[in-house]
């Protein structure tokens, strides 16, 4: 029996942002789908646009299993993650640990071609897009909340979109010129009635 899907599957389980109180749930499961969309936005940008050469078909496949390892560690908040530096290892390891415990779980012929998209070269130039994605992502979260009246995301939102241009993507600053205006509109203005 392999439980490899099994696994992902309870990805929908885990919640995030658990130390502030939300409007909405989200879920590593659909924020997996947001950092693959907006990696891929970002990735197609970066190539169309400027004429670069990131191979976005695997910054996708990265972004999609970027959470895998949280099924078995839950997600940890960013406060408690990045308290100090030997926390932060540590819990890196634990990371690569239930990954690999994961991993396992596969058919020995599928292990081979999925492995390198869950254990991700964080080093490439397609998981630093991947990381731009996963802090846009939580920046529309922000976005999302404080459009319902949530105060409690006026820090984050602040602190998300100072990271965002520190990152110094050239994809990312177009993103913010041509697609956040949209993220402050209704469904009605969406639809320009």
């Amino acid at each position: 029996m392999e439980k490899f899907y099994a696994y992902l599957d309870r990805m929908k389980f885990i919640r995030r942002w658990q130390l502030m109180r939300s409007t909405r749930d989200e879920n590593i499961m659909e924020h997996s789908h947001s950092v693959a969309v907006l990696t891929h936005a970002l990735a197609t940008i970066e190539n169309t646009v400027y004429g670069g050469h990131v191979n976005a078909e695997k910054a996708v496949l990265y972004a999609l299993y970027h959470e895998v390892s949280e099924v078995m560690t839950g997600d940890m908040p960013t406060p408690v993650k990045y308290f100090n530096k030997q926390i932060h290892g540590e819990y890196e390891k634990l990371e690569t640990l239930a990954v690999e415990k994961i991993a396992d779980t596969l058919p020995k012929e599928m292990k081979g071609e999925l492995y390198p998209y869950l254990q991700a070269d964080k080093t490439s130039e397609e998981y630093r897009y991947v990381k731009a994605a996963d802090k846009l992502s939580a920046y529309l979260k922000c976005l999302e909340e404080l459009r319902s009246g949530n105060n409690e995301f006026v820090q984050a939102e602040k602190a998300q979109k100072e990271s965002l241009h520190a990152m110094d993507l050239r994809a990312v600053e177009y993103f913010f010129e041509h697609f956040i205006p949209a993220f402050h509109l209704t469904l009605d203005e969406l639809e320009g009635l």
